[in-house]
């Protein structure tokens, strides 16, 4: 049951370009404190705010949105009234009258547009095609392009962008980008001269994420390269020191590696011994305790032993 919404919302959005929030007079805690409604929750801060302006109105930004899925996503581990009701009692505790009407009419509107994403979802795959990357990219075209129509019309234009736009902007650019991939008509320097480009149509703040993102991958494959190319652990710390990478983290590879190579020298050792064990006769109980003492022996700890135990059956397979 949803609570009772009260009169149309009238909704304060301030500026996209402006850099600094509106001042505000009015906002929802930030914690529900020690014993919070639902146990999931414990520990945890508010994820998103409910703010008015020195006037009384809400002020309808990305924040607003995640306040509300902070409650909802309690439902099923508490009721969904329990839930709506902790979203309305902070409303009108924290907020102005007016405010708290209009962030309830809002998030009746939210509800009913996850109620209706829920029939987009239950659309039918086509099975004969599911494995097509093709008829895959097209299904996304599609079901994003369906989506988008779907909040357009249950929020107004600048909820929607507020709500949406962001999620929506890399939404698109993530499609660009398995188009681009699926092209054959392309080269790969087109492919990733026209992914670049996509990119820099990325909103601000996603584009850097993005960017970062695809440095510091770039920069991992750098590492992994290193030390696969290295021939000992102590060129993979010079290859790694070249990269910039850190010397504690270095250090840790490098340790690693060190570790691995005198795993390397005592498995060989304990396998002539196995070999000579075997050449012997011995054989059931026996060999089994002689197998167990030459661990043992060669091996310190039970995941060192562990690991010679996994090598000897890569070694006799065939």
């Amino acid at each position: 049951m949803r609570p009772n919404t009260g009169p149309p919302i009238r909704v304060a959005v301030p500026p996209a370009s402006t850099a600094e929030p509106q001042s505000t007079t009015y906002a929802t805690p930030a914690s529900l404190g020690q014993t919070p409604f639902a146990p999931s929750l414990a520990g945890t801060d508010i994820d998103g705010r409910l703010r008015a302006d020195a006037s009384g109105n809400l002020i309808v930004e990305l924040e607003t949105r995640d306040f509300f899925d902070y409650f909802l996503n309690t439902i099923g581990e508490v009721s969904a009234e329990r839930a709506l009701a902790e979203i309305q009692a902070l409303a009108f505790t924290n907020l102005p009258e007016p405010a708290a009407k209009q962030a309830m009419a809002l998030l009746d509107q939210y509800l009913k547009y996850k109620d209706d994403t829920v029939a987009l979802a239950s659309r039918n795959l086509d099975p004969s095609r599911q494995h097509d990357p093709g008829y895959q990219l097209e299904t996304l075209k599609t079901a994003l392009a369906d989506l988008k129509a779907l909040r357009r019309q249950s929020f107004s234009p600048e909820t929607h962008q507020t709500f949406f736009g962001l999620e929506e902007a890399y939404g698109d650019y993530t499609l660009a980008s398995l188009d681009i991939q699926q092209r054959q008509d392309l080269s790969a320097t087109a492919k990733a001269d026209l992914q670049a480009w996509h990119r820099q149509q990325l909103p601000e703040v996603i584009r850097r994420t993005e960017n970062r993102m695809i440095t510091e991958s770039a920069r991992h494959r750098q590492r992994q390269q290193a030390i696969a190319n290295a021939r000992s652990a102590e060129e993979a710390g010079k290859r790694l020191r070249t990269l910039g990478v850190d010397e504690a983290r270095i250090d840790e590879v490098v340790s690693y590696m060190e570790e691995r190579e005198r795993f390397d020298q005592q498995f060989q050792t304990f396998r002539q011994e196995l070999a000579s064990l075997d050449a012997s006769g011995l054989a059931g109980k026996d060999a089994a305790a002689a197998e167990t003492r030459l661990l043992r022996e060669h091996f310190a700890d039970e995941q060192t032993r562990t690991w010679a135990r996994l090598r000897a059956l890569e070694v006799q397979s065939p």
